[in-house]
């Protein structure tokens, strides 16, 4: 074995944590679950002026995106939604009075596998997926970078929606 591929190996435990962390939000980035947890459910459905979602739209979203991924990159063969409209909510206001909870569920639990996937030694990320052109490394960065953007959004909806409710503005 090269110099190199050992060294490589040794710190592959590390990068591994490294990418779990990215997909879990923290350090620089506010962590996931608590932010999808704490939007108040009366904003859930509010769109700020001047935006172009609500917060439903960006947790389903995320929800389908991250779903999406993480079936093609277990089957090559799954058919992904049609893009773009298959990839938002048909409404901009969640369906019913737990729907947001239902959806946050399933994303962390997808989530979940994806961080599973991420720690697992015995997976080459850097191996070819089959019948595809992308790699475990690839789409669990696509994830993250995904995420991490959206979140960001949410946030931001968030102060928008309170700050226009403080100036007793209708959103």
């Amino acid at each position: 074995m090269s110099r190199a591929h050992t060294r490589h190996r040794r710190h592959e435990p590390e990068q591994r944590r490294a990418l779990v962390r990215m997909l879990e939000g923290g350090a620089a980035h506010a962590p996931l679950a608590e932010a999808l947890r704490s939007m108040p459910s009366a904003l859930r459905g509010l769109k700020p002026r001047g935006a172009a979602h609500t917060p439903w739209e960006l947790l389903e979203h995320l929800r389908i995106a991250q779903r999406d991924i993480l079936d093609f990159s277990a089957d090559p063969e799954h058919p992904s939604p049609p893009w773009p409209e298959g990839y938002w909510p048909t409404s901009a206001r969640p369906p019913d009075a737990h729907a947001w909870e239902r959806s946050v569920r399933a994303f962390l639990a997808d989530l979940k596998a994806l961080r599973a996937i991420a720690g697992d030694l015995e997976r080459d990320l850097a191996a070819p997926i089959p019948a595809t052109t992308t790699t475990w490394l690839g789409q669990i960065a696509l994830v993250a970078n995904h995420n991490s953007y959206h979140l960001g959004q949410l946030f931001l909806l968030r102060r928008m929606l309170e700050a226009q409710r403080r100036k007793g503005k209708k959103a």
